[in-house]
């Protein structure tokens, strides 16, 4: 991975329960890449294991990346990691920023956050109220205790633009519906959180018609494609050489490329990303992402060697 940077964990807080923030800083007297709201960054959280984590303070800080992970209970070993082994003063390896959920312009903004979603949605409604743009935010959870930076987001200068629903607190439960209704025109709708959460959101959205340009969303994992070693194989083409090599089922795009000596840059290696999209020649890709929209699905001249498949005997790759 190019421009990584080494930074330091100056703090580690305890937001809500099952969340950690950890504070990251520059290791030198260097000031850190600027971001932009919606960015991530991939955290190296152990030899091989890379997660992407979105910033969620204020962008136009320099000094500092802030971060907050969820302990999720089917860990693969990132949340894991995070939560068990980072702690003040560790030294941690990291890419710079990149944003696939950045903020367009808008005559108003509608955020909406899920449980641990609310990392992106955080560092959007600080730029907003920077900007000094119109934007209306909702943060949705379970209950209060599992609602990260509540008191921080209460204290903040835009707190009247935001409304909490915790899902225990039945006057407080989130009704997408009339929130999705009153919609102004050229309204943007910015979304993260669990994938079902999210799946109802965009849902509702369009059903109330919203235009899918107008909807944004970033999910934080993949949405649970079926087992690889259920799949069928199939063939994969390099256009430049030529090179042809079968995908049996259990194995990857990825996985068979390396060992044909194919190197294809990844990072979460569950189609979140984005980094090892790749263009399509031919073929018909089975996408099984949650990177791409539903328009760069439908054209099926790019696809995600990680985690997606073929619906085709063969696909030839621009590689």
């Amino acid at each position: 991975m190019t421009n990584d940077l080494m930074v330091r964990v100056a703090q580690r807080i305890e937001e809500a329960d099952g969340i950690c923030s950890f504070e990251l800083v520059p290791q030198d007297d260097n000031q850190l890449p600027a971001f932009s709201a919606g960015s991530h960054i991939d955290v190296h959280v152990a030899p091989g294991l890379i997660r992407q984590y979105s910033l969620s303070n204020d962008p136009a800080e320099r000094h500092r990346y802030r971060i907050a992970v969820l302990r999720e209970i089917a860990s693969r070993g990132g949340s894991a990691g995070m939560h068990e082994r980072v702690r003040p003063g560790d030294l941690l390896r990291v890419s710079s920023p990149r944003n696939h959920f950045a903020l367009a312009e808008a005559p108003r903004s509608l955020l909406l956050a899920g449980g641990i979603g609310v990392t992106p949605i955080l560092a959007m409604a600080r730029s907003l109220h920077a900007q000094g743009r119109p934007f209306e935010m909702h943060y949705c959870g379970r209950s209060a205790s599992r609602m990260a930076f509540l008191d921080e987001i209460a204290q903040a200068g835009f707190a009247s633009s935001v409304v909490i629903h915790a899902d225990d607190v039945p006057e407080q439960k989130f009704d997408a519906q009339a929130v999705l209704a009153n919609r102004s025109e050229g309204t943007r709708l910015y979304v993260c959180g669990p994938t079902g959460f999210m799946d109802h959101v965009l849902e509702t959205a369009r059903r109330l018609g919203w235009p899918d340009e107008q909807l944004h969303r970033e999910y934080f994992a993949g949405v649970g494609a079926a087992p690889l070693a259920t799949d069928s194989s199939f063939e994969v083409r390099i256009a430049s050489t030529g090179l042809s090599c079968q995908v049996p089922a259990g194995k990857t795009v990825i996985e068979v490329l390396a060992a044909h000596g194919v190197e294809v840059p990844t990072s979460c290696e569950a189609g979140v990303c984005g980094t090892c999209l790749t263009r399509v020649l031919q073929g018909t890709p089975d996408h099984r992402d949650t990177f791409l929209t539903d328009a760069e699905r439908a054209a099926n001249d790019q696809f995600t060697p990680c985690c997606s498949r073929a619906l085709s005997p063969l696909l030839v790759l621009d590689l």
